[in-house]
């Protein structure tokens, strides 16, 4: 039995987990005690208690994902109480994008730390996947392409960069799905990036670094130079 906010669902299972099955069910016999699903919902109280036999292994799954149905649903209208300063307005707000990321593998050196230098080797692709570039493509003269430098939260890549690597270790691997509006937004980046073009980048973490040491004070007035990162070659072979 679980509660998300205004809904509430109670399972009670008699069965074996919907990835196994009992000895029998593919000859066709009938399941002794099928399961009862109990789904509450606030603030109507209305509850729902639905019985089925089931004769075979697909009727079983069916009811595996009725089950992560019903789950999803009141996870999506899970609502958040605001505090009373805030004026109540009707309706249900809408997600207009959103960043999604795949963690591929942990990492178990430097956490990332905001406003550090970040190194990342990459490869992107677009969403039919053609392939747009990578920092692993051997370069003109025949080397190994470096990770790339950026300090994060300097608003020196796309967004979706910026929050990207929020919680990364180095050697950890991720996976960033990047909306265009995070991305290069309606025009694109012609003739590469396609206009309001999702982006797909396999990333990992190489390095995290402190930023360098501005060299002189900022006249008054003029706005701060981005920070700058220690080269690739420091770093690696400060290892």
């Amino acid at each position: 039995r679980r509660s998300h906010g205004d809904c509430v669902i109670s399972v009670s299972w008699s069965i074996l987990p919907c990835s196994q099955r009992r000895e029998g069910v593919s000859r066709g016999e009938s399941l002794v005690n099928p399961p009862i699903l109990s789904a509450t919902r606030a603030p109507a109280r209305l509850t729902i208690v639905s019985r089925w036999r089931y004769v075979g292994s697909m009727r079983l799954n069916t009811l595996c994902l009725l089950l992560l149905a019903s789950a999803s649903a009141c996870v999506m209208h899970r609502t958040t109480p605001l505090p009373s300063s805030i004026p109540a307005a009707a309706g249900t707000p809408k997600i207009a994008f959103a960043l999604r990321t795949l963690d591929i593998k942990a990492g178990t050196g430097t956490i990332m730390a905001p406003r550090k230098c970040v190194y990342v080797h990459y490869t992107g692709w677009l969403t039919n996947g053609t392939k747009f570039d990578s920092s692993r493509d051997t370069t003109a003269a025949g080397k190994p392409g470096s990770p790339l430098a950026f300090a994060q939260g300097a608003r020196r890549v796309i967004a979706g960069w910026d929050v990207g690597f929020e919680g990364m270790q180095v050697g950890a691997q991720r996976r960033l799905f990047i909306p265009y509006q995070l991305a290069y937004g309606e025009a694109g980046r012609l003739p590469v990036i396609p206009a309001r073009a999702e982006l797909i980048f396999d990333v990992e973490l190489m390095a995290v670094m402190d930023t360098l040491p501005r060299e002189m004070a900022t006249p008054r007035g003029q706005p701060a130079p981005p920070p700058a990162c220690p080269t690739w070659a420091a770093v690696n072979g400060a290892k």
